[in-house]
């Protein structure tokens, strides 16, 4: 998923600006809302967007999460096929497939 390459850059990218001491859980974690919400501004009123400026802000999402990461000394690959694992047992494709129902009604649908 992360190429070990670019959390290097990363860490280098904020290492070199001394940024690290304002890098805490709690700052990371808002700085991934504010961009996401950035990103989420492009599709505010109609579903037209321009790509590149949508993938800019996914980029400062992505980096955001991936020095959360970093700073909670978790890999990243490991936390999404956790999470993967969870979420396959709360959507059973028998009972998600098509459905944008949350888990807690997929149930309910059967």
């Amino acid at each position: 998923m992360v190429r070990p390459d670019v959390v290097e850059q990363l860490r280098q990218f904020v290492a070199e600006r001394d940024w690290s001491q304002f890098h805490t859980p709690a700052n990371l974690a808002k700085s991934i809302v504010i961009e996401s919400a950035e990103m989420l501004e492009h599709f505010q009123w109609d579903d037209s967007f321009d790509r590149d400026e949508v993938l800019d802000e996914l980029a400062d999402v992505l980096t955001y999460a991936v020095l959360l990461a970093d700073r909670l000394d978790a890999d990243v690959n490991e936390i999404v096929m956790n999470k993967l694992a969870k979420t396959r047992e709360k959507y059973p494709p028998e009972l998600a497939r098509g459905t944008s129902e949350k888990y807690d009604r997929l149930q309910d649908q059967a």
